[in-house]
Order: structure tokens, then C-alpha cells, then sequence
């Protein structure tokens, strides 16, 4: 059991270590976009596209980045009385807390799923079905949902990553809550 979790632990941070790094250039592609709208507003007629896509590279950013946050443990923590307590007080109270944000992790996947498949065109409210269904043949993709800017893009790409940013965060705490049942139990990591 124990080499299970060290396996699953060693799977897990690797894929968001190495997804992490290659995220954290998505900066530079952030900051040509807005370089793009600076010089195209100045000099040339203004760019309808730019605001919008530096929203979606920035909620890219910072979604799939998260987990790669969670495993180096750069979150922002209050660290008023955490910082002097025992590794194994540590250990429990991160066991307990990560449980919760499991928890709300789930209901943002679900929500996620059920506005993706809305941007796809389904309206009903089995929006795991509708996938499911998808990804048989049985289902059709809608009417897709667009953005309401002049630039009317589809919605539905950038809801995609934040389902797959969510599953890789929660795969993270998942990750996190092992570790810490293995420092419980006393095992190295």
C-alpha cells in the first residue's frame, strides 16, 4: 500500500512539475499579447482580440500553474502559528485542511463540467451523461456558447482548461494529503 502511494506521489508531481514549468513561460506569451495591444491602439487601429485573449492566457496561467504552486508550497498560507509547530502537528493539520480543499475542488469540477457542456450546446442537467454521450456518438454538440465582446470567441476551449487545471490541482491534493499520511505514519517520502 505504501509503495501505491509513493508511486501515485512520484506520478503526480512529476506531470505538474513538468506541466509547472513549462506554464510558468505562458508569462511571455501574456505579455506579447499586451505588447500587441499597446503598439496596436498607438499606432494602428486597435486590436478587438487582444483583452480578451490576455484574460484567457492569464486564467491559463494561473489554473494550470496552480498544482505546480501546491507541490512547491508557494500558496499563501497564515503562518502565524504554523511556522512553530512539530512536523507531525504540521502533518495533521495539513491533512485536515487539504481534505476541505479537496472537497471545494470537487464542487468547481462539477460546476466547470456542467458550464462546459452548456458552451457545447447542452442544456439539460446531466452534464457528465452529455459527455459520456459525446464521447459514444449518442450526443451532438449544440448551439455553442461565445463571448459577448466585438471579438465573439468560443468559450468552450477555455472552460476545457479549466476542467483539466482543476482535475490536475485536485490529482495535486490528492498528492499532498499522501504525503502527509505518510509522514503520520512515520515513512519517508
Amino acid at each position: 500500500m505504501i509503495e501505491a502511494f509513493r508511486a501515485f506521489i512520484r506520478r503526480v508531481d512529476a506531470l505538474n512539475r513538468r506541466l509547472g514549468r513549462v506554464i510558468m513561460y505562458g508569462i511571455f506569451a501574456l505579455m506579447a499579447v499586451l505588447l500587441w495591444s499597446s503598439v496596436s491602439k498607438t499606432f494602428f487601429l486597435p486590436s478587438l482580440w487582444t483583452l480578451e485573449m490576455a484574460q484567457f492566457i492569464m486564467v491559463a496561467y494561473y489554473i494550470l500553474g496552480g498544482p505546480y504552486s501546491i507541490q512547491l508550497g508557494s500558496n499563501v498560507r497564515m503562518d502565524l502559528f504554523y511556522g512553530d509547530w512539530s512536523p507531525r502537528k504540521k502533518a495533521w493539520f495539513d491533512l485536515i485542511t487539504v481534505l476541505f480543499l479537496i472537497f471545494y475542488l470537487g464542487v468547481l469540477i462539477y460546476g466547470a463540467v456542467a458550464s462546459t457542456a452548456y458552451s457545447l450546446g447542452y442544456y439539460g442537467s446531466a452534464p457528465f451523461s452529455f459527455f459520456a454521450g459525446l464521447l459514444g456518438g449518442a450526443e451532438e454538440i449544440g448551439r455553442m456558447e461565445r463571448s459577448s465582446s466585438a471579438w465573439r470567441p468560443y468559450l468552450w476551449p477555455i472552460k476545457s482548461v479549466m476542467i483539466v487545471g482543476m482535475v490536475l490541482m485536485l490529482l495535486q491534493c490528492v498528492s499532498e494529503l499522501l504525503k502527509d499520511v505518510l509522514r503520520l505514519k512515520g515513512e519517508t517520502i
